[in-house]
This record gives structure tokens, sequence and C-alpha cells, in this order.
């Protein structure tokens, strides 16, 4: 991969967030857009930042289909996430950007970021935003951008081979 080449990681979702820059160096961070057309602007201003689809791959987390009870969400808010979810995808389709698709079990053991377990999801959350901050000095983090840094993290080290 050429340094200039520009790494782009995505948690979908409306709590998620995009991350992005080259091998090394700057990051550029941003909140999941609210709308589709907000998502489908940023991602061509970022491809064409990138100079062409080319210059550009998308880590992009796979989501399943579930519903998170604890939380009462209706079946209607999975639906709209599939929804949403399969947007992105498409749009990066329509820019001609390649989509690497990574499971959270898989970017985070490549991170070390340990295992959830016994801790609430607002824990867990709070715990990547930390690591996010530790791997990112100096780079504004939010709960929305974390997971998209430390994706882009993973997909850095698996870029340089050392994955």
């Amino acid at each position: 991969m050429s340094a200039n080449r520009i790494i782009l990681a995505i948690d979908p979702g409306a709590a998620g967030g995009m991350a992005w820059g080259a091998l090394a160096g700057e990051v550029q961070t941003l909140a999941m857009p609210k709308t589709e057309g907000e998502l489908a602007e940023h991602l061509r201003e970022i491809v064409t930042a990138a100079g062409a689809p080319e210059g550009l791959t998308a880590y992009v987390e796979q989501v399943g289909g579930y519903v998170r009870t604890e939380s009462g969400q209706p079946g209607s808010a999975m639906f709209k996430f599939g929804r949403g979810f399969g947007f992105l995808l498409g749009v990066c389709a329509a820019l001609r950007v390649p989509v690497e698709l990574v499971t959270p079990q898989k970017w985070q053991k490549g991170i070390a970021a340990g295992v959830r377990a016994g801790l609430s999801r607002a824990d867990w959350k709070r715990k990547l935003k930390a690591q996010a901050e530790r791997l990112f000095p100096g780079q504004r983090v939010t709960l929305a951008t974390a997971d998209a840094l430390l994706i882009l993290a993973w997909a850095r080290k698996v870029e340089k081979g050392n994955l």
C-alpha cells in the first residue's frame, strides 16, 4: 500500500462514526451523518481527497441482524439499521470504493481490546473509547468515533502486514 493511500474505517449505525487517514499520520473523524444525503456527500469528499477510489480502501464493521432487547428496541429499529448499512455499502459501490468487511471480534482481537465479559454495554464502550484515546493521543475521541478509530488502528496493522 502506498503511504499516501487513505484508509477509511466505518462503524455503521446512527451512533457510529468514520475515521480516515493515510497509513501513518494525521487522522480525521466524523460522527455518522444523520441523513443518507449527508453520508453520500461525505463519502464523495473523502474519495475526492484520496484522489480516486483506487487511493482508498474502506474497512466497514460487519454487522448482523439483532435487536438489543435490554434497550427495548422494536424490530423496526433493526430494519432501519440494516437499510442504512445497505445504503452505506451501496454508496461505496457507486463510488467504486473497495470495501473490506470486518467483524467486531476480529478487529477487537487484533488491537488487543480484551473481552467484554462482565461489563455493561456502556462500560465496554467507555473502555473502547479509552483505548482509542491511548492509540490516538491528541485526537478528539467521542463515543461515536471511538470504534471507527479502533477499526482504523486495526486496518493500519493489516495494511502494514502486522496481523
